[in-house]
């Protein structure tokens, strides 16, 4: 089997300091502010012209995130799932993805809203989202389907490593 090394290119800073309480989607973060603070002088050149999206996809890693399990009661409902047909942080690889808002770029910081990570996550990568590229129409969500839409779930530490 392959052997990849990721290393991270930058950090997030946020409110979130711990997984309880913290919204559960960025959809659900609006309000929240945070940054994204990039660590090598070099990256200064791949923000060019990043500054002309609203959004960006912000790929990352769990870094407290719990050993993943197969199967998963998800924060949005009260059954277990296949881990694959969830967003549940617990993964073989830990990686999340956010799609946020972006602020304004200050450097080698970006300022962002909408943030639904911990304080202190570490960054693997950044893309601009488009929608032509990233909105696809659907008919099926699978078990979410039957889930009531509601904005006032939040994150337990039901996936949080336990120390």
């Amino acid at each position: 089997m392959t052997t990849i090394t990721l290393k991270p290119i930058g950090q997030i800073n946020t409110p979130h300091q711990q997984a309880s309480g913290t919204p559960v989607q960025p959809c659900r973060a609006v309000g929240y502010t945070g940054t994204l603070t990039l660590n090598d002088p070099a990256f200064a050149e791949g923000l060019v012209d990043l500054d002309g999206f609203d959004r960006i996809w912000v790929i990352y890693y769990f870094d407290r995130a719990a050993d993943a399990k197969m199967t998963v009661v998800p924060y949005r409902d009260d059954k277990p799932h296949g881990l694959f047909a969830t967003r549940a942080p617990a993964r073989p690889n830990p990686i999340g993805m956010s799609c946020v808002k972006l602020e304004k770029i200050d450097g080698l910081t970006l300022h962002l809203s909408d943030v639904d990570m911990l304080d202190g996550t570490p960054v693997l990568d950044i893309k601009p989202y488009v929608p032509t590229y990233d909105n696809y129409p659907v008919t099926h969500c699978g078990w979410t389907d039957d889930v009531p839409n509601r904005d006032d779930i939040v994150a337990d530490s039901r996936f949080e490593k336990q120390t």
